[in-house]
């Protein structure tokens, strides 16, 4: 064999020795490029705490200086918001006193009333045939109220009000319920005089019998009021 064909087959042998090698060996993983290095993070500032001389310097600058409050112009005449109606506070309490004081629990009555079973009272200058009427039902009831149950206290200004109403509304002929006194402690009529007593300090009551049985009885009053027009008018 010639010396080059040697040398050639050597290095064919050489050179498949290798790619073997090579095909035996685990597969390499790819090399990446490394990328640019991310800059670091800079730490948030730490908040800014006024000193002293930072507020000095801020009265300083803002010395003279005037809070702006709501605006010179006033808004146009729709826009102007409502003001919620005030409420009368002393006015109601002026009513009250007026009506607790207008019913005093100091009258002696038993003088004014007249001697008759029923106890009825009539205002000076009224009829005694209006007695008479009261008693046969000759006006209609027009509403009642019922204070049985009551203390005196409370029984006196509901009966105040129910008659301020009755002369607001025009009822002629109301009905006052006070019961017999049977379950009061000494089962004593105590707030049945009250009420006659009561009755007969109001202007605009002009006269009051004792009800029918079937209206009450002894434990209601049949009461004859005055007219609204006529208390108007000052008669």
């Amino acid at each position: 064999m010639k010396p080059a064909a040697s040398a050639l087959k050597a290095s064919s042998q050489d050179a498949l020795r290798d790619l073997r090698r090579r095909l035996r060996q685990p597969p390499q993983p790819a090399r990446t490029k490394p990328g640019p290095t991310p800059p670091p993070i800079a730490a948030a500032p730490a908040a800014a705490v006024p000193t002293s001389a930072d507020r000095a310097l801020f009265r300083a600058a803002t010395a003279g200086a005037k809070v702006l409050g709501a605006s010179i112009h006033p808004p146009p005449p729709g826009l102007q918001p409502a003001l919620p109606k005030p409420i009368p506070h002393q006015s109601l309490r002026d009513e009250r006193l007026v009506l607790l004081e207008a019913m005093s629990d100091e009258l002696d009555l038993d003088h004014l009333l007249e001697t008759d079973a029923a106890l009825s009272w009539r205002r000076e200058g009224v009829g005694s045939d209006t007695l008479r009427k009261l008693r046969r039902g000759h006006w209609t009831i027009q509403n009642e109220i019922d204070l049985h149950g009551l203390r005196r206290d409370e029984a006196r200004e509901a009966l105040g009000q129910f008659l301020r109403t009755a002369l607001q509304r025009e009822w002629r002929c109301v009905r006052v319920i006070h019961g017999k006194g049977l379950s009061s402690p000494l089962r004593e009529p105590v707030l049945k005089h009250k009420v006659r007593s009561w009755l007969m300090q109001r202007d605009e009551v002009m006269a009051y019998v004792q009800a029918r049985p079937s209206d009450g009885g002894a434990g209601a009053l049949v009461v004859l009021l005055r007219s609204a027009r006529r208390t108007e008018r000052g008669g």
